[in-house]
């Protein structure tokens, strides 16, 4: 008996810090976009989303390389994004980084719907913004998925007169992404 007394608490610290050894990462999350203008619609996606998630801290940070967007109407359309509307050579990543606002437990498992509050850069432009996401875990799996509108006048994304009719100035955003546990450095 005296040796359970001894060893119990040891086992309870254990098992609470074990939660908090570990990072929620990706590095095959998908962002896809859709601008639903009046004389046409664009969608485009890239895969290689990175994404870190602390669980115990409940802070995260989101990073894709914006040359890695494809789909697009035509050739023409995507230079045209990445050289003259995002200009991806001098603003290559678009990031997104805060905190989870709920105080959920991202290491049991479960379905949880979360704000996520945060500095949304886009273009070279930071915007504080609240996205609202579902996270799913199971099987020390995460997965998370976020819907949301970007508006381009928010990340001085200029749009020729000429073709605004063409691109929404509202782009529906969609986010997915496979979380594994690693270990904190």
């Amino acid at each position: 008996m005296k040796l359970f007394l001894l060893i119990a608490p040891w086992c309870l610290i254990q098992l609470s810090t074990h939660a908090q050894d570990f990072l929620w990462k990706t590095q095959t999350g998908r962002i896809q976009f859709r601008s639903d203008a009046p004389l046409e619609i664009i969608e485009a996606e890239a895969d290689g989303l990175l994404g870190l998630i602390d669980p115990e801290a409940r802070t995260f940070a989101f990073v894709i390389e914006i040359d890695k967007f494809e789909g697009f109407n035509s050739p023409l359309q995507r230079l045209h994004f990445n050289e003259n509307y995002l200009e991806s050579d001098r603003y290559p990543k678009a990031t997104f980084k805060g905190r989870i606002i709920e105080k959920v437990d991202l290491t049991e498992d479960g379905t949880y719907i979360v704000r996520a509050k945060g500095l949304l850069n886009i273009h070279g432009v930071e915007q504080e913004r609240i996205i609202k996401s579902e996270v799913s875990v199971k099987d020390e799996e995460l997965k998370i998925q976020a819907f949301f509108s970007v508006r381009l006048d928010d990340h001085r994304i200029t749009i020729p007169r000429i073709v605004q009719q063409k691109i929404a100035q509202n782009i529906q955003v969609r986010v997915n992404g496979i979380f594994q546990q690693v270990r904190k450095p």
